[in-house]
Parts: C-alpha cells; structure tokens; sequence
C-alpha cells in the first residue's frame, strides 16, 4: 500500500501566498519562500504553488517566485497557474518544479494533456479540477414528455453531479467532473488535483462524496483539496472518500494544526503516512 500524502497549497496572487473561502474574499499569509520553507521543515511530503489569477489575467506564472520556492526546499514542488502550452511546462520544469497542475489549458486544449505526458512523463503531469455540485434531474425523470419544471419534482428524482470550473472558479465548463478525469486519466494524466468548490475554505470537511466518486473512477493518485478543519476531516478524505493525498491551505498557514501533529494522529487511526 503506497503511503499517503499530507500537502499544504501556496496559493499565489500578486506575489503573496492568499487564502479565501469558496475561490472569493482573498486575505494575505505570508511570502511563499518563506512559507514554503517553514512546511519543508515541518515534515510536509510536497506542496503545490498555484499562480490562481494567471489565467483569469492571461498571463504565465510568476517563473522568479517558483524558481526561489524550489532553491529553498527538498520535497516535490507542484506548480499551476497561467500554463498554455509546451514551452510553458518545460520553462517550469527547468526552473525547478517537479509536476505541473494544468486545469483551463487542459479544458480548452485536452491534447495538451496528451503531448505533456508523451514529451515530459505522465508523472510530473497533474490535471487539477475545480468542481462544484450542481443538481440534474434523473435520465428516467428527464425522458418523461411534458415536464416543464423539474424543479417542482421532489428532491428524490435528481441525482448529484459536479461540474468542472476554469479561470481560477470564474467560468463554469458544464462538463461533468467524473466524466472529465476518466478522460484526462486516459489523456496520460498521472495524477488528480480535485478541489471542491463548495467546500473551498469552509473548514467543513472535504467533500467525501465528489472525492469517492472520482477516485473510484481512476486508477491514477487522487489529491482531495476543499475544506480541510480538523485532523478528522483528513482521516474521512483518506477512508471515506479513497483519496491518496489530501491537500490543505489556511488550516496550516495560520498554524491551526501542524503537520506533525496530524500526521502522528493519522498514523495512530492505522492510516500509512511518513512521519516526520
């Protein structure tokens, strides 16, 4: 059994590592070398550096920043945000990430995904999907004739779905998340980084539902992102929702729990971690 992954997330706008709820209300926490290097020391297994406005800005990723976060640390660092094309992962690649995180390229280039993990390996490539629940009316319900307001049915003839969001949670894609990380994982994708848009910053939990659903679709390593609060909430992401890392942001960078600590109560509840 491979050993799960406990990964804080530097989301990056402006220079500045940022954290909201819901993909909205952004605050500041901190500079990302410096943050970066405080979980290096803490025992974290990688992390993720995301430029979150470089696409919505239509611009590359802040390269100066990523290349000093990778000088400064000693585990595997994944970087997203604003990358287009080739060029743009092997600029990434060279200035010290070991993955890159594609998600709108991915969307509105899927081939991308292909040529990335054909030219680079499918293991440093990561397709991140930002999702939100969405509620659709049952096939059976939807087939019926003459039905002109579904939402008048009573909540046991829809079923749940997600769909995929791009432009940093700004543009909803009316793909379906499933459906859509069946494809990349066929695409060459090595890895999922799935965010729950809904749970985004809440500190509710992650949502086991989205995150079981996707990693019972591939076979590929599942990152569950989106509203981790307690240690608990990373021991369901792990056994409830099946996911192999579990990502976490402002419950770390405003020092409400350690990596330590959680790792040591996972390896407790029987869940294989590194321990630091």
């Amino acid at each position: 059994m491979l050993t799960k992954r406990i990964i804080p997330c530097l989301d990056v706008a402006q220079g500045r590592v940022v954290k909201g709820t819901k993909f909205l209300n952004l605050r500041d926490a901190g500079n990302p070398v410096e943050v970066a290097k405080r979980y290096d020391k803490e025992g974290a297994d990688e992390i993720v550096f995301l430029d979150i406005t470089a696409s919505h800005e239509k611009r590359k990723t802040i390269i100066d920043v990523v290349k000093k976060t990778a000088e400064n640390i000693f585990m595997p660092l994944t970087v997203g945000g604003g990358i287009r094309n080739l060029d743009d992962i092997r600029e990434l690649l060279k200035a010290g990430a070991d993955k890159i995180s594609i998600n709108t390229a991915a969307i509105e280039n899927p081939k991308l995904v292909k040529l990335a993990a054909e030219k680079f390996g499918s293991q440093c490539v990561v397709v991140a999907i930002d999702a939100k629940q969405v509620r659709s009316p049952k096939s059976e319900v939807r087939s019926k004739k003459n039905l002109t307001n579904y939402f008048q049915l009573p909540t046991s003839n829809f079923q749940l779905n997600w769909e995929v969001y791009t432009y940093g949670g700004r543009k909803p894609t009316g793909i379906d998340a499933v459906q859509w990380a069946k494809k990349v994982e066929k695409l060459g994708a090595g890895e999922i980084l799935l965010t729950s848009m809904d749970k985004d910053g809440t500190k509710n939990g992650y949502d086991i539902e989205l995150t079981r659903a996707i990693s019972e679709a591939v076979k590929i390593p599942v990152i569950a992102s989106g509203g981790a609060g307690t240690k608990e909430h990373f021991y369901k992401a792990f056994t409830d929702g099946k996911a192999d890392a579990a990502l976490a942001a402002s419950l770390f960078h405003y020092k409400e729990l350690s990596i330590k600590k959680l790792k040591k109560y996972l390896s407790k509840k029987g869940v294989e971690i590194r321990l630091c």
